[in-house]
């Protein structure tokens, strides 16, 4: 899907409405420029670009992005996963998902009632989800490398395989591992979030990806 582009005189603020969580953080924190009551929604010229840019940095769903000066936005030097109290795995770095191109940020389905697999579409709310942020570290860690490409992979019927150098954090930021490789839950039955412990298998999770 393509994005909507909403033009300003210094930065253009992109928008893929599929993507968002409807976290309501860009509206709370700068309404003057996101604003679903007024037309077009966003009005890039109402702060300094710089202010608009920082906001859309904190997007954690990735649905909004933008180009500042004809480039877009950095990519972080550290791969990271946060694990979401009651809520999705929120990925920032070099981060490719299945087929699509590499984004500085995604959020993607651990409850496994996502309508729009394997991103977050909120359904953990209505479905009542419930599973820690704040996982126990885990130790040693199976990589020490930082940075590089982070490619996620949906097995069919089964977990979110990452592949790449991430380092998975609680919600509140803690460490809890760094990686090279990790499969992790997303269809919310493992007793070992946020990792796979295979009971996707008896809890007849399905996503054939078809």
């Amino acid at each position: 899907m393509r994005r909507k582009e909403y033009t300003g005189e210094e930065i253009t603020v992109t928008f893929d409405l599929k993507r968002c969580i409807h976290a309501r953080n860009c509206f709370l924190k700068l309404p003057q420029v996101f604003d679903p009551a007024q037309r077009p929604w966003v009005q890039p010229d109402n702060a300094p670009a710089e202010e608009v840019a920082a906001l859309v940095r904190t997007c954690p769903s990735g649905a909004l992005g933008f180009r500042k000066d004809g480039a877009e936005e950095m990519v972080p030097t550290v791969n990271r996963i946060s694990v979401l109290e009651n809520g999705p795995l929120a990925f920032a770095g070099d981060v490719a998902t299945d087929d699509s191109d590499a984004e500085t940020r995604v959020t993607l389905c651990r409850c496994g009632l996502s309508k729009n697999k394997p991103y977050c579409d909120y359904s953990h709310v209505e479905g009542g989800f419930q599973a820690t942020g704040e996982p126990k570290p885990v130790t040693p860690p199976t990589t020490d490398e930082r940075g590089g490409t982070v490619k996620t992979f949906r097995i069919p019927n089964g977990p979110l395989k990452v592949e790449g150098n991430i380092e998975i954090t609680s919600g509140t930021g803690m460490k809890i591992a760094n990686h090279s490789t990790a499969f992790l839950c997303r269809c919310g039955l493992s007793k070992n979030k946020p990792y796979c412990d295979g009971t996707h298998k008896a809890g007849g999770f399905s996503d054939p990806m078809d």
